[in-house]
């Protein structure tokens, strides 16, 4: 599960961003609304002002009745509401009537319209009632706590099971014109609201016309990524996994050299190996694992290496798993159209060249071939005892690799779709899939997961349709280019920018949201610990070719794609509809103060800053949040303002700058075995084999800012409110 927290912007409820930017207004993502149709919505009545023009809105009927001295009611529920509660109140205002000679025929005429009115009153009342006031939705600003569960109840194994059948079927297409159009005609079918394709012309890097090769120089054979020599015919069934195993955005051509293991690609690693051997220009053999890919690659780049053969090792993986003949894809792009750095792909957008985004040449290739490379028994010994894939270092492996791949313009596609929120439309919860990009890998979690949020938004519109809505607008999102490095999302999270700064709350991602069927290991935020566990692993860059039926081996029942369906479906309706945002800003300290725990040098300080940080989000916790979770002390405009720091408290710890691979917010763990700041590990690990330690002083500045920059922020909140009250007091 992705997060990210962003600035907030204090907004009237009812309002949308979206109207205020002149150059949103032609855009896919059209988040316009009514506002008078809202303003009939039941359970709008409370949030209305307490006066008697707005009283009066929305019940022109009463003036058929001929009721004109009756005088508009002050009770903020409403004229109809009123004549129920108070027995005396039509006698109260009802005119008398005049004298006259025949008083029997008058008091009968009297009776008998008195009962007519009253009457009328009985229907008009009844029709208000059922109509206005349906039982099944939850009056706003309390959360029904069986809510959730009658939403949730409705998601079946089966649906999703014969949704993600459905949408196999489409994969082979090599155009994915054709997923993207039954994406949007199912979410429209289901009542998603203004379901839009967003597209974008981005550059790809594809794999070239025949498969790269591996060849060595002492017996002159050569082997295709997945260890099948070059001289057997490659097999139909796998010749396009052949194509697919490769680097996206890699140097391209041939390099003859010697190989040299330089394991997981670690700092110490490289130390040792730079004492022993010249490694300009010669080949890494590098583990996938550990530490972000992009990371050791760029380390590898600056250490003078023309040319990587990327692989896993088996120890890595369960005993379970032989990936020991598959190939994978991985992506070299830290994110979005290469051609377009920082600004989106749109028309008139300028395009710098950029056909490789690494001087290497990267091949990714299979534990098999390694081990012919390497000339080594099998991974595992008879014990059962793993042994790691090694090159001892007194040997040498002169090898030739050859890397093809054509970078080309194509057309990305979203799906993007939303159910608009009542209280506060204006913010945000994004969920967001991926579907199949033509030229891209053949994996299967793309239909995986398009399925489970397809399952979500049919239990949630079931819902919707009997006129309940969350607090909160939830956008989902089917994005496309995905293996090439998130294009697509981050060329619409670059398209509206601005909006998505000030208004997003949260993002939700199911992208393969099945990758076994042993553990759990969702990835969350700091102040959204309580809601998952955090457990990121690297392993996870490397895309298999895996086929539908892998898929349907691990889950045949669907049953695990139904409890991620419901799991992630919780989440998702408690961050968009508790009147409390679920957020703990004292998890944020306790996370900075686990993250200093060690022997880690410089730490004095930011201990110290770190203590101040919790105090402050011990006061604002227990003085804001606590009451605020309590109906009685529920003042809309307090949970306006509470909900807006507690939506913005983490972007303190999101920096400019970081290690490639890395993530922005700092206090992501880089994977469930540390608890320590990233930024600090790198740093550390930069300068053990460096005289100076410049790098660790910057990096060490950089995490005490942060603590700081939060603690001013918490204690800025607790002064609002302080004012607050003072003001009333």
């Amino acid at each position: 599960m992705a997060y990210q927290k962003v600035h907030a912007d204090q907004r009237a409820p009812g309002h949308s961003q979206y109207l205020d930017n002149d150059d949103l207004q032609a855009t896919a993502l059209d988040l316009e609304w009514d506002m008078e149709k809202e303003l009939e919505e039941s359970g709008f009545d409370q949030f209305q002002l307490d006066s008697a023009e707005n009283q009066n809105l929305g019940h022109s009927e009463t003036v058929d009745l001929n009721l004109d001295s009756i005088q508009p009611a002050t009770s903020p529920k409403g004229r109809f509401q009123r004549l129920q509660e108070e027995s005396d109140y039509i006698t109260h205002y009802t005119r008398s009537a005049p004298k006259s000679n025949r008083c029997n025929f008058c008091h009968l005429l009297k009776i008998l319209c008195t009962a007519t009115i009253l009457f009328i009153f009985g229907i008009l009342i009844g029709y208000y009632v059922h109509t206005n006031c349906p039982s099944d939705a939850p009056s706003s600003g309390t959360v029904d706590p069986q809510l959730y569960q009658e939403i949730l109840k409705t998601i079946q194994a089966e649906d999703i099971k014969k949704s993600f059948r459905n949408l196999v079927q489409l994969y082979k297409n090599e155009d994915d014109t054709e997923i993207s159009k039954k994406i949007k005609t199912q979410w429209t079918s289901l009542g998603l609201e203004d379901v839009q394709f967003v597209n974008y012309s981005v550059l790809l890097n594809l794999p070239g016309p025949s498969p790269s090769t591996v060849t060595l120089s002492s017996s002159g054979q050569c082997f295709h990524p997945n260890g099948q020599p070059c001289s057997e015919e490659a097999r139909k069934d796998s010749s396009q996994d052949l194509l697919y195993s490769y680097a996206a955005y890699s140097a391209k051509g041939t390099l003859k050299a010697e190989v040299i293991d330089v394991s997981y690609g670690m700092a110490d690693d490289l130390k040792r190996i730079r004492k022993i051997k010249n490694v300009t220009n010669q080949i890494a053999l590098l583990k996938l694992g550990k530490l972000p890919l992009l990371y050791k690659l760029s380390s590898l780049e600056k250490a003078g290496f023309g040319g990587v053969l990327l692989y896993i090792d088996p120890c890595d993986l369960p005993k379970t798993v032989n990936p020991s003949h598959d190939t994978f894809m991985v992506s070299l792009n830290p994110g979005g159209d290469p051609s377009t750095p920082g600004y989106p792909s749109v028309d008139g957008s300028f395009r710098q060249s950029r056909s490789n985004l690494t001087s290497l040449l990267v091949q990714p290739i299979s534990a098999s071939l390694v081990a012919k490379l390497i000339s080594s028994p099998k991974a595992r010994t008879k014990n059962d005892a793993c042994s790691p894939l090694e090159l001892p270092n007194n040997e040498v492996r002169v090898i030739s690799m050859q890397v093809q791949t054509v970078t080309k313009l194509k057309t990305v596609t979203n799906v993007v779709g939303y159910v608009m929120g009542l209280t506060s439309p204006d913010r945000y919860i994004i969920v967001g899939s991926h579907h199949h990009t033509a030229h891209s890998y053949n994996g299967q979690e793309w239909a995986s997961s398009t399925a489970i949020i397809t399952a979500f938004i049919r239990a949630l519109m079931s819902k919707v349709k009997r006129g309940w809505r969350p607090d909160r607008t939830i956008v989902f999102c089917s994005w496309g280019g995905t293996a090439f490095g998130n294009i697509g999302s981050y060329e619409w999270g670059e398209d509206f920018k601005k909006v998505l700064q000030k208004n997003v709350v949260a993002y939700i991602s199911l992208h393969s949201p099945i990758r076994g069927n042993s553990s759990l290991y969702p990835v969350a935020s700091p102040s959204l610990q309580q809601l998952v566990v955090e457990g990121p692993s690297f392993l996870s860059e490397a895309l298999f070719s895996t086929r539908a039926t892998k898929i349907e081996e691990m889950d045949p029942s669907f049953n695990l794609h139904e409890t991620i369906t419901k799991l992630s479906g919780e989440v998702i309706l408690q961050i968009a509809n508790e009147p409390v945002l679920p957020f703990n800003a004292l998890d944020i300290a306790l996370e900075v103060q686990n993250n200093l725990k060690g022997d880690q040098p410089n730490i004095h300080q930011l201990l110290a800053m770190a203590s101040h940080l919790r105090e402050s989000a011990e006061l604002f916790q227990s003085d804001e949040m606590r009451p605020a979770n309590d109906p009685k002390e529920r003042a809309p405009i307090r949970i306006r303002m509470l909900n807006d720091i507690l939506q913005d408290m983490e972007k303190s710890f999101l920096v400019k700058q970081v290690p490639p691979g890395f993530y922005r917010n700092i206090l992501y763990h880089l994977d469930e075995k540390t608890s320590r700041f990233s930024i600090l590990i790198e740093a550390w690990e930069h300068c053990k084999p460096l005289a100076s330690n410049e790098t660790l002083q910057e990096a060490v500045s950089e995490v005490l800012n942060s603590i700081n920059s939060a603690q001013v922020y918490f204690k800025a909140g607790l002064d609002v409110f302080k004012s607050v009250l003072d003001g009333k007091n």
